[in-house]
């Protein structure tokens, strides 16, 4: 609809400009030294208005998405550029456009080209003060002072330059934020790590991932409809149960089409760290010099230490891939693979920690049973077991 609308205001501009490009050949006598002189001025008129907007109502669609183009590119472009960038230079923009008004005046009673030159003048002017404005940033905001808002985003401004510098700055620090991604919100764990109060700052919710988590709370397959209204019951939960801000941040990247990597543009604009579990893009985001909180890498570390020697019960649940191997696992999880422990499956047994593996996909301890240690032979060193054993 407003494609059709919009298409409709560039055909009637289209005729307009025909109609007024006939009064300027008219005014200046090239139609009757075409020698068209002879055809009433209203046939003139319509067929220009008419060719005119013709031509306007087949390029509209090429037009609308050209300028669709080129504001995805503007929009890609302005979220690179720190924010007292943009503020300075749109003050030096608007001054350049106000000293072009003052000039404009002149120009305008020249015939015929005095209107382009007014409009020439414009645009030289307001990108001059645009680049100045941007280029001479601390004296533009160092004039604005006077105004408490514009006092504040120079005193940050400055805040910025001295950590650039590596100058230290006793000034509090601004919040910090973290960046949410789809698979923690799902995980679900999040939520109970928020309540222990060892999270600091926002979390950052962007509005690609809420859409990402609609679309697949409304898939078609159970399994995904179910994770993903779980994912919006924690953020529900987080936003209203506990006590850290949760923001919903709008800004999108449309030239990027993966959820990844849009979050990890994101962290580099913000330059803010990732919240995920998701094992790929730790690493992508690790490679782009964006910081990431792996909540995996969290819970393995709070898992208790064991250390070999140490006798712990457990209850053999399976069977292991070895002959006569059992598997235990504690309450965070973590799997026992218990030697020779298949002939205590389904029962409680006391054993004897003799290593720990740390895999990328947790930790795993290896026991053997208590009960087969205390039957082999006292005093023996390891040397003289050895030969009893042979």
């Amino acid at each position: 609809m407003i494609r059709n609308l919009i298409r409709g205001i560039i055909t009637l501009l289209s005729g307009a400009l025909g109609f007024y490009l006939n009064y300027l050949f008219l005014r200046l006598n090239l139609l009757q030294s075409l020698g068209l002189n002879l055809a009433p001025i209203w046939t003139t008129y319509a067929t220009m208005i008419l060719l005119f907007a013709i031509s306007g109502f087949l390029v509209a669609p090429a037009s609308i998405r050209s300028f669709l183009s080129l504001m995805r590119w503007m929009d890609s472009q302005l979220t690179r550029v720190p924010t007292h960038d943009l503020m300075s230079g749109a003050v030096g923009g608007i001054i350049g456009l106000i000293i072009s008004s003052l000039f404009s005046n002149s120009f305008v009673s020249i015939p015929f080209v005095g209107p382009l030159l007014a409009v020439l003048l414009s645009i030289f002017l307001g990108y001059l003060g645009l680049t100045i404005g941007m280029k001479r940033k601390e004296d533009v905001l160092g004039f604005l002072n006077f105004l408490p808002r514009f006092r504040d985003r120079g005193d940050k401004t400055d805040k910025a330059d001295k950590q650039k510098e590596g100058k230290a700055d006793t000034s509090t620090e601004p919040v910090n934020y973290k960046i949410l991604d789809t698979s923690v919100i799902i995980d679900g764990r999040i939520a109970d790590i928020v309540k222990t109060g060892f999270l600091e700052g926002i979390l950052l919710i962007p509005s690609f991932v809420l859409e990402e988590l609609r679309h697949i709370a409304d898939s078609s397959d159970l399994l995904k409809r179910n994770r993903g209204r779980r994912g919006l019951d924690i953020l529900n939960q987080i936003s209203k149960e506990t006590a850290i801000k949760v923001h919903i941040h709008e800004q999108d990247f449309d030239d990027i089409n993966e959820v990844d990597s849009k979050l990890v543009r994101l962290g580099q604009v913000l330059e803010s760290p990732l919240l995920t579990n998701d094992y790929n893009l730790n690493k992508v985001a690790e490679l782009q010099g964006v910081k990431v909180l792996n909540i995996n890498e969290l819970a393995n570390a709070l898992k208790p230490i064991v250390l070999p020697g140490e006798e712990m019960l457990v209850q053999v649940m399976k069977e292991g891939k070895e002959p006569g191997q059992g598997v235990a696992y504690l309450d965070d999880g973590t799997m026992i693979v218990v030697d020779s422990g298949r002939r205590y499956m389904g029962q409680n047994v006391s054993v004897l920690v003799t290593s720990v593996l740390q895999t990328a996909a947790g930790r795993m301890i290896f026991a053997k049973p208590k009960s087969s240690l205390e039957k082999k032979p006292m005093g023996l060193r390891p040397i003289d077991e050895m030969n009893a054993i042979g």
